[in-house]
């Protein structure tokens, strides 16, 4: 397993961040990846060598970071970071400097936890902020996710556009570090 590189305490739990290992987690992400909640992955077809090998390029690749998140101890969300001057959505939108990407899955459960996925959203907004030179969190999750639209909007994400991705119509959102405080604030 790979060192914990953040961690944080919050009401439901001490959430953690740690370096994902494509050989190591592969079976658990392609649960979570395949699963129906998660349909917007687009992973739904792939099978663990598949998934393995999709972490094993993202681990090769010098702008697109992926990680664990653990809530005690346990495995509970996926984290992308990302340049996107180096991805599809660089094309798309003004990449201003300390732009920074940003992918989140937290693992299905038939059991949810009230708060539990913002708790996430937060942990991850800290992990990217915990860096000095990030300025601006971007995403672009599918137009359809209204939850994820919800929960980008309650940590400070502003819409920027509709724009239209190779594999989806997204909601291209940011989020500076000044709105994140403001609306965490609230």
């Amino acid at each position: 397993m790979t060192e914990k590189i953040f961690e944080r305490v919050d009401p439901l739990g001490r959430f953690a961040v740690r370096g994902l290992d494509p050989g190591v987690d592969a079976a658990v992400l392609h649960g979570w990846l395949t699963h129906p909640k998660s349909y917007f992955w687009q992973m739904q077809d792939a099978d663990e060598w598949a998934v393995a090998a999709h972490y094993a390029s993202v681990a090769a690749s010098p702008h697109h970071d992926a990680y664990v998140g653990l809530c005690e101890e346990t495995p509970a969300f996926l984290v992308e970071r990302y340049d996107p001057a180096h991805d599809a959505v660089g094309k798309l939108y003004d990449v201003q400097p300390g732009d920074v990407g940003m992918h989140f899955l937290v693992a299905p459960t038939d059991r949810p936890t009230h708060g539990f996925t913002y708790a996430v959203i937060v942990t991850v907004m800290e992990l990217l902020f915990g860096d000095p030179s990030v300025r601006r969190v971007v995403v672009e999750p599918d137009v359809r996710n209204r939850a994820v639209h919800e929960l980008n909007a309650a940590v400070g994400f502003d819409v920027v556009d509709t724009v239209a991705m190779p594999d989806k119509e997204a909601l291209l959102s940011v989020c500076t570090r000044e709105r994140y405080v403001r609306a965490r604030s609230r």
